[in-house]
């Protein structure tokens, strides 16, 4: 009798250890806390649905996918080496309806917005920035100095907000809006296999927070795996200090935007960026141009431990898109680099939403109205 007594205790005590488990669980799985999906989608196909069938590159990335996260395979990688790097312009989003986000955002905020905050120059800069023109350092020190004044979280609320506004190059179409809806599915499917996912951008840093953070991929991306163009940020009243070591953040303190310019993220500092703020070497790279390849090829890099890939959008659909670019031309010179080009004609099912159209003209010439000189002047 006293043995049974003594195991009814110990059932009770596991059951009640049983209960407590299952509630954790449950709790963690309501709140979605902690909680990645570490093991192969099921059916990848299924999953990337916006891609058309018979699509080579999606086809390379789900056996790609499959074979590094089967474990105790070849390829096998482990979760937290698991490191998928994303150009944002023309990769993720829209780069070909007239110009980037944030070049229209400059346009925006010094011609209609706030032209009374910035100078004739920059208004003249705005005005005469046409399809073709050059995204180089040059403009982005310009970016820097029409923001100027601003705090950090103004300045990220101004990006929010000029997301709503509609595009001319398209019908239907916010800014916010210019997400390819095949590479969203991309990104949620490696995000679900273990993948950390990170978005390289040669747009500023806190302009592609605002960005991400309000778009279809908002889930799968931290703000910390943002990586951007770097404008200089100091503490109000400690603009013109020359040495963030004079002075201390206190209670209430505000960053401001000084105008500076600190680097532009392109080219060869995408793979230094990539190196100083990721520490390893990705195993995925998407771009979508020649000023990702840096970040491409150092994530395909022989002394990369793992097997890895890069891929590359190609802009060739002028029917749903403004796209110009020659499949062919562009196809090869990419396959003889090492990388495996996408077709966003061939390859994309769908690109946007239900609705959005090309409109009749790609490009509307920024205009000044009268009022907007009287209130500037």
């Amino acid at each position: 009798m006293e043995n049974m007594t003594k195991q009814l205790k110990i059932w009770r005590v596991i059951a009640i250890i049983a209960v407590c488990a299952l509630l954790t669980v449950s709790v963690f799985y309501a709140f979605g806390v902690g909680y990645k999906n570490t093991s192969p989608a099921i059916d990848g196909v299924k999953e990337l649905s916006l891609w058309n069938d018979g699509s080579g590159a999606r086809d390379k990335l789900i056996d790609y996918v499959t074979s590094v996260t089967k474990e105790n395979g070849k390829d096998y990688i482990p979760v937290e080496d698991r490191i998928a790097v994303f150009d944002m312009d023309g990769t993720l989003a829209c780069e070909t309806f007239y110009t980037y986000y944030d070049t229209m955002m400059f346009i925006e905020y010094c011609l209609y917005d706030h032209p009374e905050r910035v100078s004739d120059e920059l208004k003249e800069v705005a005005a005469s920035i046409k399809p073709g023109y050059v995204a180089d350092e040059t403009l982005a020190r310009n970016f820097a100095k029409a923001f100027a004044g601003l705090t950090v979280e103004e300045f990220y609320n101004y990006a929010v907000s000029f997301g709503q506004k509609e595009t001319a190059s398209f019908n239907n179409m916010r800014y916010i809006d210019n997400f390819y809806l095949p590479m969203v599915e991309l990104v949620k499917y490696l995000y679900e296999n273990g993948f950390e996912i990170w978005v390289i951008s040669g747009t500023e840093r806190t302009t592609t927070r605002a960005i991400v953070a309000n778009s279809p991929i908002k889930d799968y991306v931290e703000p910390e795996h943002v990586i951007g163009t770097d404008f200089e940020v100091k503490q109000k009243g400690h603009e013109d200090e020359p040495s963030n070591m004079d002075f201390k953040y206190d209670n209430g303190d505000e960053l401001v935007l000084t105008g500076g310019f600190i680097q532009k993220n392109l080219n060869g500092n995408k793979s230094i960026y990539v190196e100083r703020e990721i520490g390893k070497r990705p195993v995925l790279a998407f771009g979508n141009s020649g000023s990702d390849t840096s970040m491409m090829n150092y994530a395909i890099d022989e002394r990369n431990p793992y097997k890895a890939q890069a891929y590359m959008i190609v802009a060739d659909d002028n029917v749903r898109e403004w796209g110009t670019q020659d499949w062919e031309a562009k196809s090869s010179d990419y396959i003889a680099k090492g990388f495996i080009p996408i077709s966003m004609k061939t390859d994309f099912a769908k690109i946007y939403s239900d609705g959005i159209t090309k409109a009749e003209q790609q490009y509307v010439p920024a205009v000044v109205h009268e009022e907007e000189t009287d209130k500037a002047a």
